[in-house]
């Protein structure tokens, strides 16, 4: 009976989750609803799959009850609005009828199109105008107008009389009781950006909009039976129970076959493994072929044999037609299909990688892959998979984001009309003590607590995309975001639970600095380099010295002050090291004490103790530390005799990702019962039990790790040997750890002469020719985006530009923005001071002076002035660049400072001062704050010194409030050396930034 139901996907409109709806549809005994959520679907199959997965769980208890159990009908279709005003609902017969609704809706969504005020004819679909006292409009054979209960004294004499079986009963749901109805006035006027008070009536829901038993609802219609025959007819004649599927593991919605059929597939499969097979392994290596014959059955028996061979696609694509590089990583690592395919650079044979850890024949949930290209090529490749597959069968993945963000308070502050003042204290964390003890705080908090759980705004998904074997529109209408793809309605966990796996097409920069770091070595040296020749790298004894020194900056994520700290605490030397370390790095793991104890066994192996043979055999790589998620399998398999696949679903439960803890009890008793099969005493099962519960949330998996180390050492092995070119690539791709100075810096250090932006020899990026590095027109604050493009242009196009007048004839260039690059020394080529420069270009392009825009059939000359000597100081050319690059490019920081005092110790001799006190100079890189177990917060910081070393503080909270960072600049710091397994740093016990001398054109 009830034809409009609003969720909370209604967003800033519905107040109600999916849950909330059907539970308390329940209680009162409603046999039917339809969910009709403002232009969106995404509720629509959760809706339909929940109401029948509550109808049998209660099914039971029911029956114990003494009542006759039975199910909620669900119906779903879409309220279509625009500009907040409602046109019409449109409710589906069945599956076909929510196609032909998420096709009208997608339609107009990807298009721009405003909704017609009349829809198209929808074979499959019931549309429902709501009721107007002057309603003349003619209506279809599937139209109809939903009349509510208070507007039926209007029917009198009223035109629609003659055609009484077009009316239905309406009765909208968008509320739950009085507290949700303001709740939603809240919602109202954040989409607004209104005051409550200034919401209009007619742009909320009318206050009785909440469900209400259906006797109470029939018998509003008492007068009219026919109104509720016509709408018990129209529901009865809806059925989507087709989208219902009564099983722990949905059937699979991705596409079925990459060619015609299954067989033509696994055909495909199994030679393109074959033949990459023999490329990683050579002829007649058993240990692997018996290793894919395993993979490839299980791959069959799981239907997964399309889902791999459309990835290779993507793949083939990159590398073959485009020469693009990726990283195959994640959990796929862990196949060797996916390494013969060449998804992967992961050897699994290579570090014991379990093909169970992404996928076995238990799993219940799909595995997925994730491959990461360039931040700038990826877009290409998302291209390239819309363009493959068919209209309504690709589509982004999207999200949801809810108000669960604080921030959402500075909204609800507004709305409520609150000063700007007391909102900034109320988002101030600094006074949240005093803040509680604040009434109308309170009153902010509980209004945030009752929506921040409830959706915000749907949004795409980082990389996840959809290729469905039927079109997707059956589950979902799409939108466009302003990434330019269509994009589902719903999220991954939704995508999941419909039977969707997806491909996750990521993107990073460190990639991109491999890519045109290689390709400058062949501009700039002429040599090819094999960037996938991991195996020799990993054996090169210089890139693994630079690992152990823990100074591999612009080298992906092990350039990080933890990362380095980590390394040289390691004294890592060698890939499977760096694979742990990467591993342990991992937010969580530290504060575990599972970090501290990997180091010290790392150093100390002799002193481990096993609990058993069957742990020092599966753990000694780690020292009997569970760091990998295959470690936790490993111990399943091996000392319980749990099977592998068993072993997997047994891991995945630890890390907080089963849902059924009756289930999860069930796992235990398993692992248990099957320990004491393989004879282990109680007292041993019960301390292995005890270590797998206390590592496995923190562990990570095995492939992950490998897949970024072997990333990390492509870029270690481009600093190594070819560091001018790895640097600039680095600047140009930024994405880096650190602020795009240190870079800079770091490229000095290679032996690079780098210079300032000059129109006669920069681009848009950083360029390298022999020794000499050019900064770019990209990273000059102010510089417009034509001009940055256009200068370099030009050039190329017609010579070098011959003085100042013909730059800016050519360049077609404003005065403020000739300015810029004239302060800057970007025309330092004319052979004048910047100054005098400054004072040159007002005569071509002063405000009395007309625009050159178009050629000269002759030169015309300017008067000329004679100039007095101007004074230009390195000083003030100094602050200049500061100001316009962010940074000064040959004028250390240090030689801003007032005293010419640098410290008394250096990086370079820590190591002779451990314990003592010592006073140093260090320039401002980075801090990073970290809160402790107390909910204090202490920080971290990274200097360089005056040599250009980097050092690294600890501040404990009893110092650094007192002494506080304050940005950029040079600070004078006194602190205790201290050192932890070899790797020295500073606990600070004073700390202070240092004075500047001022910029001379201020004083």
């Amino acid at each position: 009976m009830f034809l409009n139901v609003h969720s909370s996907y209604s967003l800033k409109y519905g107040t109600q989750s999916i849950d909330q709806l059907i539970a308390t549809a329940r209680h009162l005994g409603i046999h039917q609803m339809v969910l009709t959520d403002i232009n969106n679907s995404t509720g629509a199959v959760e809706f339909i799959r929940e109401c029948y997965k509550q109808g049998i769980a209660k099914e039971a208890d029911e029956i114990h009850r003494g009542n006759i159990p039975y199910q909620i009908k669900p119906v779903a279709g879409i309220e279509f609005r625009i500009d907040n005003k409602l046109l019409y609902v449109g409710i589906a017969r069945n599956k076909e009828g929510m196609r032909e609704l998420n096709e009208f809706l997608s339609h107009h969504n990807i298009y721009n199109i405003p909704l017609p005020e009349v829809p198209p004819q929808m074979e499959n679909v019931y549309i429902i105008y709501p009721f107007h006292k002057t309603f003349n409009q003619t209506l279809k054979a599937n139209e109809y107008v939903g009349i509510r209960g208070k507007q039926l004294n209007l029917l009198y004499k009223h035109p629609l009389l003659a055609r009484k079986e077009k009316l239905l009963v309406w009765h909208p749901v968008t509320v739950a009781d009085k507290i949700t109805y303001r709740l939603h006035e809240y919602f109202r006027a954040i989409e607004f950006n209104t005051l409550l008070s200034k919401v209009p009536e007619e742009q909320k829901c009318d206050p009785d909009e909440f469900l209400i038993p259906e006797a109470e609802l029939t018998q509003q219609f008492e007068q009219y039976p026919f109104i509720v025959q016509n709408t018990q007819k129209l529901i009865n004649s809806c059925d989507l129970s087709v989208y219902f599927e009564d099983t722990a593991t949905p059937s699979s919605k991705n596409k079925f076959f990459y060619t015609e059929d299954f067989e033509g597939d696994k055909k495909m499969l199994r030679e393109l493994a074959e033949k990459g097979l023999k490329c990683r392994y050579g002829e007649n290596n058993a240990i692997a072929i018996k290793r894919l014959e395993k993979e490839l059955r299980i791959i069959e028996l799981k239907n997964f044999c399309a889902y791999f061979l459309i990835t290779y696609d993507i793949v083939r694509y990159a590398m073959y037609e485009r020469g693009f590089y990726h990283v195959g990583r994640g959990s796929g690592a862990n196949s060797i299909v996916a390494y013969c395919l060449r998804i992967t650079d992961v050897d699994p044979i290579d570090l014991d990688l379990y093909f169970e850890r992404f996928l076995h024949e238990k799993r219940t949930s799909p595995p997925d892959f994730d491959i990461d290209f360039s931040w700038d090529e990826r877009e290409v490749i998302q291209r390239y998979i819309f363009e493959r597959y068919p209209k309504w069968h690709v589509a982004f993945l999207g999200t949801m984001s809810t108000f669960k963000d604080r921030a959402i308070i500075r909204e609800i502050g507004k709305v409520m009309g609150l000063p700007k003042e007391e909102i900034d204290s109320f988002t101030d964390p600094t006074k949240e003590r005093e803040n509680l003890l604040n009434a109308t705080y309170q009153k902010l908090l509980a209004v945030h607590r009752y929506m921040k759980s409830m959706p915000n705004q749907r949004s795409i998904h980082a990389g996840g995309i959809l290729i469905s074997q039927e079109p997707i529109t059956y589950y979902t209408a799409l939108d466009m975001p302003p990434k330019g793809f269509p994009t589902v309605q719903w999220d991954m966990y939704e995508a999941e639970a419909i039977g969707y796996e997806k491909f996750d097409i990521l993107s990073q920069r460190g990639i991109g600095h491999i890519r045109e770091a290689v390709q400058l070595i062949k501009k700039n040296k002429g040599k090819d380099i094999d960037i996938h020749d991991f195996p020799a790298f990993k054996k090169d004894h210089k890139l693994n010295d630079i690992l152990k020194q823990g100074q591999p900056i612009g080298c992906f994520y092990i350039e990080s002050p933890a990362m380095r700290q980590l390394l040289k605490k390691l004294k890592c030397d060698n890939y499977l090291t760096l694979v742990a370390a990467s591993s342990i790095i991992r937010p969580g793991v530290a504060s575990s004490g599972m970090m501290k104890s990997y180091i010290e066994r790392y150093h100390a192996p002799e002193k481990v103790v096993y609990l058993c043979e069957v742990m020092k055999e599966r753990l000694s790589e780690t020292y009997g530390v569970m760091v990998y998620q295959e470690d936790v399998i490993k111990v399943c398999h091996y000392f319980a005799g749990l099977d592998l696949a068993d072993a997997d679903i047994l891991r995945k439960a630890m890390s907080g990702k089963y849902r059924s803890k009756l289930a999860f009890d069930e796992l235990i008793n398993k692992f248990k019962f099957s320990a004491r099969k393989e004879g282990h005493s109680e007292e041993l099962i019960n301390e292995v039990w005890r270590q797998i519960s206390s590592f496995a949330g923190y562990s990570f998996s095995k492939a992950h790790s490998a897949s970024f180390a072997v990333e990390s050492y492509q870029s270690l092995y481009l600093k190594t040997y070819y560091p001018m070119e790895f640097m600039v690539a680095v600047l140009n791709n930024y994405g880096g750890f650190y602020s795009r100075w240190v870079y800079v810096h770091e490229l000095q250090k290679t032996g690079a002469r780098v210079h300032l932006p000059c129109v006669n020899q920069s681009d848009e990026v950083v360029t390298i020719t022999g020794e000499d590095a050019y900064l770019g027109f990209i990273g000059i604050q102010g510089l417009e985006e034509k001009n940055i493009r256009t200068i370099p242009q030009e050039r190329k196009a017609n010579g070098q530009y011959l003085d100042l007048e013909d730059f800016v004839k050519r360049s077609c260039i404003s005065l403020e923005q000739a300015i810029i690059l004239i302060r800057l020394g970007a025309l330092r080529f004319a052979g004048k001071d910047r100054k005098t420069l400054l004072w040159d270009v007002h005569n071509y392009l002063g405000f009395k002076q007309k625009k050159v825009n178009h050629a000269e059939l002759f030169k015309i000359s300017y008067k000329t002035y004679q100039l007095p000597a101007l004074m230009d100081s390195e000083l003030e050319n100094a602050y200049t660049e500061l100001e316009l690059l962010g940074y000064p490019l040959n004028y250390k920081m240090f030689n801003f400072l007032k005293t010419p005092y640098r410290g008394d110790v250096m990086t370079a001799d820590l190591h002779k001062h451990l314990g003592k006190t010592v006073r140093m100079v260090g320039n401002y890189v980075c801090e990073k704050t970290v809160h402790t177990i107390k909910n204090t917060k202490m920080w971290f910081g990274t200097f360089l010194d005056a040599n250009g070393d980097f050092f690294d503080t600890t501040h404990f909270p009893n110092t650094t409030p007192m002494y506080p960072f304050k940005g950029k600049g040079c600070y004078l710091i006194l602190g205790k050396v201290v050192e932890d397994f070899g790797f020295q740093s500073i606990e600070v016990l004073k700390f202070a930034k240092l004075d500047i001398r001022m910029n001379p054109v201020a004083i």
